[in-house]
This record gives C-alpha cells, sequence and structure tokens, in this order.
C-alpha cells in the first residue's frame, strides 16, 4: 500500500491583499502625525510694503491764441427810395360779383282755358242771379219800409211829446202875471222835476231873461200850475224837463 503526501503550497493572492492593508495602515500613521504638527505650527508673518503712487507730472500751459482784429466798419450804402405803386383801382363790384348767373326764370304754369257752359248750364247761372237779385231787391224794400215807419213812428213820438209839453206851457203861460215894465222879449229857461202824477218837486232858473221881475213871474207860474198835465201815452213822461218862455209869445 502506497501512501501519498500533499504539501501545502501559499496563496499568492493572500501575500497581495497582507501587503496593501500594511501600506494603507503605514499611510494612515504619517497623515496623522504631519497634521497634528501643522496645526500646533504658529503661524508664518506676512510682510506688506506700501508703495505710494508717483505724482503726476504738471500740465504744460498753453497760452491762449490772441483775440482776432475787429473787420472794419462797414458803411451802409444808402437804399433808393421805391415810390409806393398806385393801387389799382378797383374792379366793378368785383366785376359784378363775378357776373352771378342769372336766374333761370321759373316756368310758367299753363292756365287751362275753362270750358265753355253749355247751353242747360248758362240758363242755370242766369235763374241763379235772377233769384239773387229778386231777394236783393226784395230786402232792399223791407229795409226802406222799416225805415219809413220808424221815421213815421218817430214824428208821431216827436209830435205827441210837443203837444204834451205844449200843454204843461200853456197851463202855466195862463199862470204868469207879466210886470208892466219889461221891455223886448228875453227867454227864460227852467228845470222843472215831477213826479208821474205831474206834482211838481223842484224848479231851478237856468237861464235868466236878464229881467228879474219877469223870471220870478214865471217861477211862481210854475209852482201855481202843479199838478201838470199828464201825457196820453205813458212812456211819454219825463221826470225832468226843460221849459222855455218869452213874455211876448202866443
Amino acid at each position: 500500500m502506497s501512501t501519498v503526501f500533499f504539501e501545502d503550497r501559499e496563496d499568492p493572492g493572500k501575500k497581495a491583499s497582507a501587503a496593501l492593508a500594511a501600506a494603507v495602515h503605514v499611510a494612515l500613521i504619517v497623515l496623522l502625525i504631519y497634521g497634528i504638527r501643522w496645526q500646533t505650527r504658529p503661524p508664518e508673518a506676512v510682510e506688506v510694503e506700501l508703495v505710494r503712487a508717483v505724482p503726476a507730472p504738471p500740465a504744460a500751459v498753453t497760452e491762449p491764441p490772441p483775440e482776432p482784429a475787429p473787420p472794419p466798419k462797414v458803411e451802409p450804402r444808402a437804399e433808393p427810395k421805391i415810390e409806393p405803386k398806385p393801387a389799382p383801382p378797383k374792379p366793378d363790384i368785383a366785376l359784378k360779383e363775378k357776373e352771378k348767373p342769372k336766374p333761370e326764370p321759373k316756368p310758367v304754369p299753363k292756365v287751362e282755358p275753362k270750358p265753355e257752359p253749355d247751353k242747360a248750364s248758362r240758363q242755370l247761372m242766369a235763374e241763379a242771379l235772377k233769384r239773387e237779385q229778386q231777394q236783393l231787391e226784395a230786402r232792399k224794400a223791407e229795409q226802406e219800409l222799416a225805415n219809413l215807419k220808424a221815421a213815421q213812428a218817430a214824428s208821431a213820438r216827436s209830435k205827441a211829446t210837443a203837444d204834451y209839453i205844449g200843454k204843461i206851457r200853456g197851463k202855466i203861460k195862463g199862470n204868469i202875471v207879466l210886470p208892466p215894465d219889461i221891455k223886448g222879449n228875453p227867454e227864460a229857461i227852467f228845470d222843472v222835476v215831477q213826479l208821474p202824477s205831474g206834482e211838481i218837486l223842484s224848479v231851478k232858473l237856468k237861464k235868466s231873461s236878464g229881467h228879474a221881475a219877469y223870471d220870478s213871474a214865471v217861477e211862481r207860474a210854475i209852482l201855481k200850475s202843479s199838478p201838470l198835465p199828464r201825457p196820453e201815452q205813458g212812456d211819454l213822461f219825463s221826470r225832468s224837463l226843460e221849459l222855455k218862455f218869452r213874455p211876448l209869445e202866443e
């Protein structure tokens, strides 16, 4: 029986790993020692040298240029006097305002002649005119008749009034006693106020005859004649009367 012997052989990889680990530990130790020395070492002083700026050289003084000589005075030349041109005559109202265009004449509307009425129309017109003329004549006749009646009534009233006043004056004249020394035919006028019954209320001399005795005689006669005669028509009565008397009247 044979015996086999195994020889132990070292692994090269393990040797390399061990060497690398040893190198790393050595480097860490060196760094720690160097760091401690660097922190305990005092800082080095820094010297600073101040440098003064060199002043700039003074600027060169330049003399100002000489002033230019004044230009010679130039005498102004006399301008020739220009006579103003006469103003041109104004055109005749600006040529009549540039000859305004005449307005065009407006067309005159043509008047159509009215057609002549026929015979029947002419007859109707003639009859209408005749009737109108007759009516005018009738109205004229009526107006004339009315005027005549009014005039007759006024005349009758005037006559009746005159008769009424005549009766009053007649009664008063019958009571007048004429004074013996009266001369001429003077007129005396009296205002008499009466009642509807004829009774006299007042007598007033309006115009003297110039003979006092005659005026007094007439006034006494008026008062003596109360009541005065009454009119036949009641509408002829007048409250106020103006009575005139003369000594030589009938």
